[in-house]
């Protein structure tokens, strides 16, 4: 019991112990104080609420300037997440020959197309799209290149002219591509193919160069330019101008509705001088040989038919030529891409004689009873070499009139000898050699008439009398292209007046019943000392056609009309002194070009024709059939 006693003490001692401590710690818990607790909690309440409170005041300060001072700037960027503002393309004007027949059209196609910023994977998109529409190399090559060109909302071409089974096939897949396409445009055609191809011209897509010059307002919509000929000249009237339209579109681009429309203004129809039947003739009648024609009429000036063979299909050039079928057309030695009857430059040959027999009248070198003697060969004196005539024994005892008729070499070198290198350069600048015509066809070639001062300053060599001597028979360095040696005659045949050439014959605004016929134009006179001089040319000119001895009598056994011509040989290289033009030991190409020019009737001319028959030999063989076929065909024509 002791024991269990003591125990009990111990821990009552404990407890007591324990007490005391629990005591203390109350007293002390019981003495906080309250005032500065009091004051540290309102003082972190009132921090608590102007922080609160400026934080609300930044926040309706920031409403007020979204919602009333930025109201109408943010409700227009919230608008054209909405709206969007799509360019119209014009539709182009039409072309259409002097009777109306079309020659230019459009025609609808459909086009796969693509809006680059709508595409989050292009590779994909573009590998997805393969299994659905036959894309070859050469459509995604074009497509990556116009991707580098064009910005990245414009909407961008990939395939043009899908057929019905592709159209299906895409719409029904449609839902997967978002920011693909299918858009119905009108696709430029040409119906009668390589016809006047050099004429007419093509249109084809704009490159980066154009992009550079173009309006690209105007532009915006529009996926082709005139490349060459009537297309590109006129582009301006023949393109129109752009339209707009607004769209509601939904979150992935796709439009629900129209909201408002500008529309477009078509381009002009226009009308050309060209007689497209007059084309064909003269077409058919060069037989796929290389060469060019130029009918004009003296009248008025209109370019009745311009030929430069042989041609292309222009219509393959519209959405884009292959490659492979560009560098064939390109590598040809036939040159088609290149328009001859504009930018070939010839030797006249004997087509110049009349204009130099007419420069010695004027300038009273000669009458038309001077006469001189053809040995067959020309010499200057104390020189040893022979200038020779084409006629082996020549022509004995010759004027004026039978050096024209039977085309005389050795009486035109005497001439040219009598006149001057610079009294020939003076007149023959008269008539327009050397200089362009002013067509309205871009690309025309000047042409070269040669002077004492040219060679100085090209050159740096003096005239020689010898280059005088081959300059009177249209050789050396005289040169003229088609188109010149077509207008040249005109004013020949015209007396001296001289009319603008061109090919555009009227302009007509689709939806309005006026067409627009243009005025012809004459650039100047030339007066004659002597009009009888010209009636004298004239005359001689008619019996090169007419007369048993004329150099294009053969013409006559197939054309019934009355014709003023000349003939014309024009060599590509020169022979030595010793050596004989044999035509069957030369190559084809380095063979004599043959040349013709003629204009009928001879006393009121309707037309006025320049044929140029590359390495065909004789000008009165190989030129002036063609040219009498022309003029068969449309004095017809016009008097039925």
């Amino acid at each position: 019991m002791a024991a269990r006693f003591h125990t009990t003490t111990q821990d009552s001692t404990l407890l007591q112990n324990h007490l005391n401590h629990s005591n203390n710690h109350c007293m002390r818990l019981t003495i906080k104080d309250h005032i500065r607790e009091s004051r540290l909690f309102n003082e972190r309440a009132a921090i608590a609420f102007i922080s609160t409170l400026l934080l609300l005041l930044i926040v309706v300060a920031r409403l007020v300037y979204l919602q009333i001072f930025s109201h109408e700037h943010f409700a227009t960027l919230a608008n054209e997440n909405r709206i969007n503002i799509i360019a119209i393309p014009p539709t182009r004007g039409l072309i259409y020959d002097r009777n109306g027949v079309l020659l230019a059209q459009n025609l609808p196609s459909f086009s796969l197309e693509i809006v680059p910023e709508q595409i989050k994977d292009m590779e994909t998109t573009l590998s997805e799209l393969q299994n659905l529409v036959a894309l070859s190399e050469s459509d995604i090559l074009k497509f990556r290149k116009l991707l580098r060109q064009k910005r990245s909302f414009n909407s961008i071409p990939l395939k043009f002219h899908l057929n019905s089974e592709e159209v299906a096939r895409f719409a029904v897949n449609r839902y997967r591509f978002p920011g693909v396409d299918i858009e119905a445009r009108l696709i430029r055609n040409y119906p009668l193919g390589k016809l006047a191809v050099h004429a007419i011209g093509y249109v084809g897509r704009i490159n980066v160069e154009e992009l550079q010059i173009l309006d690209p307002a105007n532009y915006s919509a529009t996926r082709f330019i005139g490349k060459t000929g009537v297309e590109k000249y006129y582009e301006d009237i023949l393109h129109g101008k752009v339209g707009y339209k607004n769209v509601e579109t939904n979150a992935l681009g796709r439009i629900l509705r129209e909201v408002n429309r500008t529309p477009p203004t078509p381009g002009q129809d226009i009308f050309l001088t060209i007689d497209i039947n007059l084309q064909k003739i003269a077409e058919k009648a060069l037989q796929n040989r290389r060469g060019a024609i130029v009918a004009i009429s003296p009248e008025t000036g209109d370019i009745l038919s311009l030929v430069s063979m042989p041609g292309y299909d222009p219509n393959p050039y519209v959405i884009g030529i292959d490659s492979k079928a560009y560098f064939k057309l390109q590598s040809s030695p036939d040159k088609p891409l290149f328009n001859r009857a504009l930018q070939g430059q010839y030797p006249p040959g004997s087509t110049i004689k009349p204009f130099i027999g007419l420069a010695g009248l004027e300038y009273e070198k000669l009458n038309i009873n001077t006469t001189s003697y053809c040995p067959g060969w020309f010499s200057l004196e104390g020189d040893d070499h022979k200038y020779r005539d084409w006629k082996k024994g020549g022509h004995g005892k010759t004027d004026l009139d039978k050096a024209i008729v039977e085309s005389c070499d050795v009486y035109f070198y005497d001439l040219a000898l009598t006149l001057g290198i610079d009294r020939i350069y003076e007149f023959l600048n008269k008539f327009g050699f050397g200089r362009r015509t002013g067509i309205d066809l871009n690309g025309e070639a000047s042409g070269l008439l040669p002077s004492q001062q040219w060679k100085r300053n090209n050159r740096n060599e003096p005239w020689y009398t010898g280059e005088t001597l081959i300059t009177g028979i249209g050789q050396g360095y005289l040169l003229a292209t088609p188109l010149q040696l077509a207008t040249t005659t005109a004013t020949l045949a015209n007396r001296g007046i001289k009319k603008q050439p061109h090919i555009l014959y009227a302009a007509h605004t689709p939806g309005s019943d006026n067409l627009v016929t243009l005025n012809p134009v004459t650039l100047e006179t030339i007066k004659p000392e002597n009009p009888e001089h010209w009636e004298q040319i004239i005359t001689s000119m008619k019996r090169v056609v007419h007369s048993i001895r004329g150099t294009a009598h053969g013409i006559t056994r197939k054309t019934h009309s009355i014709i003023a011509g000349k003939t014309g040989t024009a060599q590509v290289f020169g022979i030595k002194q010793d050596e004989k033009y044999v035509k069957e030991d030369i190559a084809e190409r380095l063979r004599d070009h043959a040349l013709f020019i003629a204009f009928s009737p001879p006393e009121n001319p309707r037309i006025a024709v320049a044929v140029i028959v590359e390495n065909a030999g004789s000008g009165s063989a190989a030129a002036a059939p063609i040219a009498g076929k022309i003029i068969d065909y449309y004095l017809n024509s016009i008097e039925s």
